[in-house]
């Protein structure tokens, strides 16, 4: 049910980060969703260790990896609560052992969900892009 990421999957990694950003992100302007989407196309998910949730062959959420560091986890929204990101970040804990996330002090869903998995608080700092307050937890 998880393996690594292919360009085919772009796309819908794409919808399935539009999706929930629009979910739990409601604070940031659709024009810095719309940077946002350009770079992970033809930045980050070149450069990161990204891996899929598949089931019956349809992608349900992602991950992205630098090292240790989870650059992005995102699950449709529509399949919330089924174990996707829990699954998604075991398998980067087996991978990888210790684990950072940053996460949007307004993004109640992922506060909840980092915290719910052990994830502890370890930092607070301004994002310089969106000059929203972000929190830097450890697992």
């Amino acid at each position: 049910m998880i393996r690594t990421c292919e360009t085919a999957d772009t796309d819908r990694i794409l919808e399935i980060w539009r999706k929930a950003s629009d979910l739990a992100h409601p604070f940031l302007s659709p024009s810095f969703l719309a940077e946002a989407e350009e770079k992970i196309r033809s930045l980050y998910l070149p450069i990161s260790e990204t891996h899929v949730f598949a089931q019956d062959q349809k992608l349900l959420g992602f991950i992205g990896l630098l090292d240790g560091h989870i650059g992005g986890l995102f699950v449709d929204p529509d399949y919330h609560g089924h174990g996707i990101g829990r699954a998604l970040v075991d398998y980067a804990k087996s991978q990888k052992g210790s684990l950072t996330v940053e996460v949007f002090k307004e993004n109640s869903i992922g506060r909840r969900f980092y915290k719910a998995y052990g994830f502890q608080e370890t930092d607070e700092y301004i994002d310089e892009d969106t000059q929203q307050p972000l929190i830097k937890m450890t697992l």
